[in-house]
C-alpha cells in the first residue's frame, strides 16, 4: 500500500502522489523554488513513496527557477531506478527544460514550448567579485550542458550557441532536435503561471504568450495534465496524507545554508565555487562542508621543517620550471600540463631568474653570472636539482634507446654490496633424496661448481656551468647526458661480449671454451647438421654425478654476416638441396631464436654461439639496472659537477650453457 504526500498548488510548485503501488505521478507547475519550497522537500516526498517504484510520470509546466534546486531534482530523477516518462504540459523553460532531460521518454504537444538559455543572476561587489561571479555562471553552464547533450546527442559547442541565443522550440522542433521523443495532441489550453519570472523572457514567442496570459475556455490555474500512457483504469486503494510542513522544512534549510555560509565567511569569495557546490548538494551537512573546505585549503600546502619535494605538492614554481625544460628537451610525456605553463619558451637564464624572483628572492644588483650562481646555491631555490632531474631523464632516454641487446640472452641478478658472491650453476642439484618415515632431512650443498660474481663501478663526470646557462646551452641537459646513458649501456654490452670473444674464465677456473669443457668445435659450416650437432652437444651435458642436465639453447647469437644465413637455414621448410615437395622436412626449423650482434662481427666474424639465458648473469647493485646521477656544487667549476655511474658486474655462471661453433 503506497502512501503519498501532496501539497496544493497554492502551497508549492510541485506535487507528488502515488498512482499505484509501483507508479508515481509528479507535477512541477510554476517556478522551481517558489514559495520558499526547495529540492530538499521534493527529495523527502519522493523518498516517502518507497523503493519499489517502477514508473514515474513527470508533468512539467514551469518557467524554470532556482538552478541548484533544479540540478538536485534532475540528479534525483536521472539516478532513480524507476523508468521516467516526462510530459510537457505547456512550458518547460530554463531549469525546467534541464529537469525534462532526466526522462527516458519525453512527450510533448506540438504547441507546447521549451526554452534553453544561459544561466544568469545578480551580484554586487567590486570588479574582482564580478569576475568571480561570471566564472561561477560559466561553471553552472558547464553543469547544464551535459544534461542536454546526453539526451540530444548534440556537441558542447552547438548547445552553447543555443543557450547563448535563448532558444525557443515548439514540440515538433524538440522532437526533431532530440529534446523530446514523441508528439502528443495539441493543447487546447494551458495553466496560468503565477511567477513573474516570465517577464524576464524577452524572446518568448507570441503563441506561447497567448496561451499563458490569455487562458482559453475553463483552463483556470491548473487544467488537467496530459493523460499518461501507463494509466490504469483498475481501482487502486490509496491512502493520502496531507502534510503542511513548509515552515519547518524552510527553517531547517535556512539554518543549514546559513551554517554553511558561516564556514566559508572568513575566506570571502576565494572559495565561492566550493560554497556553491555545498549549497547545491542537499545531502551535504555544515560539518561535511567544513571538511571539504579544510581539504581544499590543505591541498596546496606542505608540512614545515621538511625537505621540499619537487612534484605534486604545491611547488608550482619548481614544477612549472621543470615542465618547461622537459618540453624544450623533447622528453615531456604529459603535453596537457605544458599548455598553460607561464614558463614555456623561457631560456635557461630566464628560468634561473624566475626560480628566484617568483619565490620572493631579489636579484637586484646581481649581474648574469652571479644571478645564475645564486639560483644554484640559494637555499630557497631548487634550480640546480631541476636541471639534474631533466638531465637524468635524458640519461635514461639514452640508456633505453641504445642499440645494445645483451639483456636478450643474459639473466639479470642483484647484489647488495661489492663482495664476491656465489651463484648456483646449471648442474648443482640433481634429484631430491627420499626421506623415509621418521628419518631426518639432509642439507643440499652447492659444492664447487657454483660461480663467483662481483660488482664494479663505471662512471664519468660532466658539469652544468653558469656559462652554459647564460648561453642557453640545452645540450648539457639533453645530448650530453643522453650520450652518457648510451655509453653506460655500451659499457655493459662490451663486458658481456668480452666474456665470449675473450674466452673468459669459467666457474671451474678454466677458460670458457677449454677443450675439456667440450662446448666448442670449429671448421663447421652453418647448416642443419652442425646446428643439430651444437644442440646435441648442449643437451648432452651431465653433472658431476653423471646425471643429464637437459640444457636447451634459448638463443643463437651470430655476427651480422652470418645472421641472414642462419635465418634461412632455421626458417626453411625443408633441408637445403631437397625438393620442397619431396617430403623431407627441416628438423631444426624455428628450433631456436636468432640474435645478431655488430660486436661479434668486429671481434670474431666466423663464430656463432648457442646460449642458455642462465649461462651469463649481469648483476646490478641493489637491482638498480639504470645509470645513476649525483651532483655536487663545484668549487673548481662555476656550476654543478655531475657524476654518472652504474654499478654492475658480468660473469659466466656455467660454461655448459654456451656452445661455440666456428665457421669454415
Amino acid at each position: 500500500m503506497a502512501t503519498s504526500t501532496t501539497k496544493t498548488n497554492n502551497q508549492s510548485w510541485y506535487s507528488i502522489k502515488a498512482k499505484a503501488n509501483d507508479t508515481a505521478e509528479i507535477s512541477i507547475y510554476d517556478e522551481i523554488g517558489y514559495w520558499g519550497i526547495t529540492a530538499k522537500s521534493f527529495s523527502k516526498d519522493l523518498k516517502a513513496l518507497g523503493n519499489n517504484l517502477k514508473q514515474i510520470n513527470l508533468h512539467i509546466h514551469s518557467p524554470g527557477g532556482d538552478v541548484f534546486d533544479g540540478i538536485a531534482i534532475y540528479n534525483l530523477l536521472k539516478n532513480h531506478p524507476a523508468n521516467v516518462t516526462v510530459y510537457i504540459d505547456g512550458l518547460a523553460a530554463s531549469m525546467a527544460s534541464v529537469i525534462a532531460m532526466a526522462g527516458n521518454e519525453v512527450i510533448m504537444p506540438e504547441n507546447a514550448m521549451m526554452m534553453i538559455h544561459k544561466p544568469w543572476g545578480i551580484q554586487g561587489g567590486d570588479a574582482e567579485d564580478m569576475r568571480k561571479y561570471a566564472d561561477l555562471l560559466d561553471k553552472v553552464e558547464n553543469t547544464l550542458i551535459p544534461a542536454y547533450a546526453s539526451k540530444t546527442g548534440k556537441n558542447t559547442e552547438e548547445l552553447a550557441e543555443m543557450l547563448s541565443a535563448e532558444t525557443w522550440l515548439n514540440g515538433k522542433e524538440c522532437v526533431e532536435q532530440g529534446f523530446a521523443d514523441k508528439l502528443a495532441e495539441p493543447l487546447v489550453a494551458m495553466a496560468s503561471i503565477k511567477s513573474r519570472k516570465l517577464e524576464d523572457f524577452e524572446k518568448m514567442p507570441n503563441e506561447i504568450k497567448n496561451m499563458l496570459f490569455k487562458p482559453q475556455g475553463n483552463a483556470g490555474a491548473n487544467p488537467a495534465p496530459q493523460a499518461t500512457q501507463t494509466e490504469s483504469t483498475a481501482p487502486v486503494n490509496k491512502v493520502t496524507q496531507a502534510v503542511d510542513n513548509t515552515a519547518q522544512v524552510q527553517a531547517e534549510l535556512n539554518k543549514r545554508n546559513a551554517d554553511i555560509k558561516a564556514v566559508f565567511a572568513p575566506f570571502g569569495t576565494t572559495h565561492n565555487d566550493l560554497l556553491v557546490e555545498c549549497l547545491g548538494d542537499l545531502s551535504i551537512t555544515p560539518e561535511q562542508a567544513k571538511d571539504k573546505l579544510l581539504a581544499k585549503l590543505g591541498a596546496g600546502t606542505t608540512p614545515s621543517a621538511t625537505a621540499t619535494p619537487y612534484a605534486g605538492n604545491g611547488n608550482i614554481v619548481g614544477d612549472s620550471v621543470k615542465q618547461s625544460l622537459l618540453a624544450r628537451a623533447g622528453i615531456d610525456k604529459d603535453k596537457a600540463d605544458a599548455k598553460d605553463n607561464a614558463y614555456n619558451a623561457m631560456t635557461l637564464r630566464e628560468l634561473a631568474r624566475a626560480s628566484l624572483v617568483d619565490r620572493g628572492i631579489s636579484v637586484s644588483g646581481h649581474n648574469a653570472m652571479s644571478m645564475v650562481g645564486l639560483a644554484f646555491t640559494h637555499s630557497s631555490s631548487d634550480f640546480g636539482q631541476i636541471l639534474i632531474d631533466v638531465a637524468h631523464k635524458s640519461l635514461l632516454k639514452g640508456w633505453e634507446t641504445a642499440s645494445e641487446n645483451f639483456d636478450q640472452f643474459t639473466s639479470r641478478g642483484t647484489l647488495t654490496d661489492f663482495r664476491a658472491a656465489k651463484r648456483v650453476g646449471l648442474g648443482d642439484f640433481g634429484y631430491l633424496p627420499q626421506v623415509g618415515e621418521g628419518e631426518e632431512y639432509t642439507y643440499g650443498t652447492i659444492g664447487d661448481e657454483g660461480a663467483s660474481v662481483a660488482l664494479a663501478t663505471y662512471g664519468q663526470l660532466f658539469s652544468i656551468t653558469r656559462q652554459a646557462i647564460i648561453n642557453d646551452d640545452m645540450h648539457l641537459l639533453t645530448k650530453i647526458p643522453e650520450k652518457m646513458g648510451q655509453a653506460a649501456r655500451a659499457t655493459i654490452a662490451k663486458l658481456v661480449f668480452a666474456l665470449l670473444t675473450g674466452n673468459a674464465i669459467a666457474q671451474d677456473g678454466k677458460k670458457l671454451f677449454d677443450a675439456s669443457h667440450k662446448n666448442a668445435f670449429d671448421n663447421a659450416a652453418l647448416d642443419v647438421a652442425n646446428i643439430d650437432k651444437a644442440i646435441q652437444m648442449m643437451n648432452g651435458f651431465v653433472n658431476t654425478r653423471g646425471e643429464p642436465l637437459a640444457i636447451e639453447p634459448d638463443f643463437m647469437l651470430l655476427p651480422t654476416s652470418l645472421y641472414t644465413r642462419a635465418k634461412q637455414v632455421l626458417g626453411s621448410a625443408s633441408v637445403e638441396g631437397a625438393d620442397i615437395n619431396s617430403g623431407i622436412i627441416n628438423p631444426i626449423r624455428d628450433i631456436v631464436p636468432t640474435v645478431k650482434s655488430a660486436r661479434l662481427q668486429v671481434a670474431d666474424p666466423k663464430s656463432w654461439y648457442l646460449i642458455n639465458k642462465e649461462a651469463i648473469e649481469v648483476s646490478y647493485l641493489d637491482g638498480i639496472d639504470t645509470p645513476y646521477m649525483e651532483q655536487q656544487q663545484g668549487f673548481t667549476v662555476d656550476g654543478v659537477s655531475t657524476k654518472v655511474r652504474i654499478d654492475a658486474g658480468v660473469n659466466v655462471i656455467d660454461y655448459r650453457g654456451i656452445v661455440k661453433v666456428t665457421n669454415k
